[in-house]
């Protein structure tokens, strides 16, 4: 053999060898502003779910009643809507690192007075409706900003890779930190877990003034955040198609395609001799379980030019991984199509942000993030109420795997009629 024939890898130094392009890309890590505000959302991560555990078990440990928790998330849905899309007018006015140290240190308050009222015992639905508002309003105004940022701390080419790796932390923290809310609970009680999210944001806050000053850019033209740059964001959306297109991927696959309000319908009639309760925590785990995977083998997907395409081909994924959880009767058979579920939503997530970033402008990235948080938030909710009908009429199975079927069809035939995301590409 001719030792002097090496293959392109050997020749090419910067490129990965093949076993290695499978794993998730690590290069905007060595970047260390990035580092630095994706450090910070490791921990709150985490963190946050602590809370999100804590708010509605003291809810229903004072009441007793799953209406009340039901009523609490709808109290911090309506302020997320109003603040991001409010939030993403603010981005785009102001330096995003003083938007985000105002809005996590807001946060950080918040979390600290959850603490205190669960410490001195002052066993208040209302008063926990309200803190859970405006902690809400504060995370409406910081994710688009923190969103935004993304695209001046790494170059074009590392977008997706940023995504891949902002977006596995995430769904990491929803898993690992319900798990270790349910742990902690017991040994610490709840007031505790709150101090714990207070405290992490603190790191938060001291990742994010580390960060570089992220004013808006030389040329831009001063503005108030106001009713009427909100409007302008949506009119510019209306404008560019393949951003329009980027929201109508994840509203397709989310609300037509999200079952998890008949999981717990599942879990006790299809899947109830494998056990009610391990059939339950497998259902509502194992999306973000998929996640996560296909997030630590993101690689060869993260360094894809035809994001439009990766977009087509994840949402189709995503609605054939969900239909064939409709059809299954055996529980190990559905985990592993809600497994494939998350890795096609990690891909969605990963190009439709990427989109986000690439397609836009500086000046209407924040208002950009701020309608996609909206989507994120609300998509989900709108699919358990439509879900939830159609599993009442339908039936669970039927309802789950003719909501993934229509994802595939009306997917396909916006694709088809539209070709603006087919031929989106960097």
């Amino acid at each position: 053999m001719d030792t002097s024939e090496s293959t392109t890898e050997e020749r090419e130094p910067g490129l990965k060898p093949p076993r290695r392009r499978w794993a998730m890309d690590t290069r905007p890590l060595r970047r260390p502003a990035y580092r630095r505000l994706w450090g910070s959302t490791i921990v709150t991560a985490v963190g946050s779910q602590l809370t999100a555990v804590a708010v509605p078990q003291q809810i229903y440990d004072i009441t007793g009643s799953s209406a009340w928790v039901g009523a609490a998330s709808l109290a911090g849905l309506v302020p997320l809507i109003v603040f991001a899309l409010w939030g993403g007018a603010i981005a785009d006015t102001m330096d995003r690192r003083k938007l985000l140290l105002i809005t996590n240190s807001g946060i950080a308050v918040t979390s600290l007075l959850f603490w205190l009222q669960a410490f001195v015992g002052l066993e208040s639905v209302g008063a926990l409706m309200l803190l859970l508002a405006v902690q809400q309003a504060f995370w409406g105004l910081n994710a688009p900003a923190r969103n935004a940022s993304i695209a001046r701390l790494v170059p074009e080419d590392e977008l997706p890779a940023a995504g891949a790796l902002g977006s596995t932390v995430m769904q990491t923290g929803q898993v690992a930190g319900p798990l270790l809310a349910g742990a902690l609970i017991p040994v610490i009680g709840l007031p505790e877990l709150y101090l714990i999210d207070a405290v992490a944001l603190c790191v938060t806050v001291w990742a994010v003034h580390r960060l570089p000053s992220l004013p808006p850019l030389a040329g831009t033209a001063v503005r108030r955040a106001g009713v009427k740059e909100i409007a302008a964001g949506f009119r510019y959306i209306s404008g560019h198609t393949v951003l329009l297109l980027s929201f109508l991927a994840d509203i397709i696959a989310m609300v037509l395609g999200m079952p998890r309000a008949l999981f717990p319908q599942l879990a006790s009639q299809t899947y109830a001799p494998y056990g009610e309760g391990l059939a339950l925590g497998l259902l509502f785990a194992v999306i973000p379980i998929g996640a996560v995977l296909g997030g630590l083998f993101s690689g060869t997907f993260s360094r894809a030019r035809r994001h439009g395409w990766m977009v087509i081909g994840a949402v189709v994924a995503w609605g054939v991984a969900i239909a064939g959880f409709g059809l299954s009767r055996n529980l190990w058979v559905a985990v592993a199509f809600l497994a494939l579920a998350g890795v096609a939503d990690m891909v969605s997530m990963v190009f439709r942000g990427a989109i986000l970033l690439s397609a836009a402008t500086d000046e209407m990235r924040g208002r950009m993030q701020g309608v996609f948080t909206v989507v994120v938030a609300g998509g989900p909710r709108l699919a358990d109420v439509l879900h939830g009908t159609a599993g009442s009429a339908f039936g669970p199975r039927t309802a789950v795997a003719g909501g993934g079927f229509l994802v595939v069809a009306v997917m396909l035939v916006l694709a088809a009629a539209v070709p603006a995301l087919r031929r989106y590409r960097v």
